[in-house]
């Protein structure tokens, strides 16, 4: 009855489940974010620096009939000396229907690799080599969820051939494949809007004209994955170690709350930085999972205490007395009878420090000690907000990655919340 009874009052809070189900809708999104995203999040868009969010037309602009929604191929002019602002050019020639379900780049749907280490020499510096694991090859797809359809948009990209390395600059024109429309032998010359494909940027593009959209998906892999993974890996063995040292206490609980103590005092800022040097870079994103997998064996120790208290005040419980009696091992009624006793506190604490783990990949990633480019992250998209510039002028850059932090801690503390009401012992004894 009171499974049902925290189940139900759990479902009747309006703002846990309306948590829920945004974070329901994002992990589903980054997940599957190769069909969800419709371009290559480190490719670069031709004649494509800082595009603003790309209007939607439904009428055809030349001729004036309706055609449904449509985009037009890009591009913006010159720098205005004056105001700093660039017009935007337009072809208005080439309409580009929008349809879901699309094709386009090639993908690896749920493609899984692990990092293994190779080589490590110390010397006068440390070196390390690193390859990759292919454990699935992932599901070979094009279809993505929306795009821009028609002789104006881009030849898709094959998955097997790699992204440019240089994510800070705009590769070159003759890198890039583009639709040229057929014109009468001496028509003249063609513009660079009249040579540009047709792409749709939800959100815009950033300054090295990469689909701002299609890299919140994929950066929301790590950015999301981080906290779950740091809390998987930290609570565990929180829970282990302050269950055992409370239940056993004497000389045992000395020493593990000295090594806690000891734990507790390593300055975690200077660790990442320590750990960020030794990484090779060529690690990308999995650069930054090894750093919260090194780290959350060091973030156990705050639980560990609190678990100890608890465990302090259960082990004279009646049911633990009766366990011991009957000859149960220790291990047995620590982890069957003890620490199952602290699963409200756990799972509320869990929920709760995830946001942390995210904001903490977000400052790292600011700060240039996270996931570096060309690698995406809602971290490092933030990094563009350094510049005045941007924020005054191309707003559109900062402003999606901003939001979606906010909002992702924001309903992992609506649901923590809701949580904590539903699993109050007072608030099960009133049901």
């Amino acid at each position: 009855m009171e499974t049902k009874s925290w189940w139900k009052k759990l479902k009747n809070n309006p703002l846990a489940r309306f948590g829920a189900t945004v974070l329901f809708i994002l992990y589903v999104g980054v997940i599957f974010a190769d069909f969800v995203a419709p371009y290559n999040p480190i490719a670069s868009q031709p004649n494509g620096s800082l595009l603003p969010p790309t209007r939607v037309y439904l009428r055809n602009q030349g001729t004036g009939k309706f055609i449904g929604p449509h985009v037009y191929p890009t591009i913006l002019g010159p720098v205005d000396i004056e105001t700093g602002n660039r017009q935007a050019e337009i072809d208005l020639d080439r309409p580009a229907p929008l349809r879901l379900f699309v094709k386009g780049d090639e993908y690896r749907l749920f493609e899984l690799t692990v990092p293994y280490l190779t080589e490590f020499s110390l010397g006068e510096a440390v070196a390390m080599e690193v390859d990759e694991f292919n454990i699935f090859k992932g599901i070979p797809l094009s279809r993505h969820l929306f795009g821009p359809v028609g002789a104006a948009t881009p030849e898709p990209l094959d998955a097997d051939v790699e992204a440019p390395a240089g994510a800070d600059s705009i590769p070159a024109e003759s890198d890039i494949v583009v639709a040229v429309p057929e014109t009468a032998e001496g028509a003249g010359e063609l513009t660079a809007v009249q040579t540009t494909p047709a792409y749709f940027n939800l959100f815009g593009t950033d300054n090295a004209a990469r689909d701002i959209f299609s890299r919140l998906a994929f950066g929301g892999r790590i950015s999301l994955s981080i906290g779950i993974l740091g809390a998987i890996i930290s609570f565990p063995i929180g829970l282990l170690v302050g269950g055992i040292s409370g239940y056993f206490g004497g000389i045992v609980d000395a020493v593990l709350m000295r090594v806690v103590e000891v734990i507790m005092t390593i300055p975690f800022f200077y660790l990442l930085v320590t750990i960020t040097a030794v990484l090779p870079a060529q690690l990308g994103s999995r650069r930054f999972y090894l750093i919260v997998f090194i780290t959350s064996f060091i973030g156990w120790a705050g639980l560990a205490r609190i678990i100890r208290g608890e465990v302090l005040s259960l082990k004279q419980r009646t049911f633990v007395q009766a366990s011991k009696s009957m000859g149960g091992r220790s291990l047995h009624i620590i982890t069957r009878h003890v620490l199952p006793q602290t699963a409200t506190y756990v799972i509320i604490a869990a929920t709760l420090s995830i946001p942390s783990y995210i904001v903490a990949e977000a400052v790292l990633s600011l700060l240039g000690l996270g996931i570096q480019e060309p690698d995406p992250s809602w971290g490092n998209m933030l990094s563009a907000g350094t510049n005045a510039s941007v924020l005054v002028l191309n707003p559109w850059v900062v402003w999606p990655p901003a939001a979606l932090i906010m909002i992702t801690i924001l309903c992992f503390n609506l649901v923590g919340d809701g949580l904590r009401d539903a699993l109050d012992p007072r608030s099960l004894e009133e049901q």
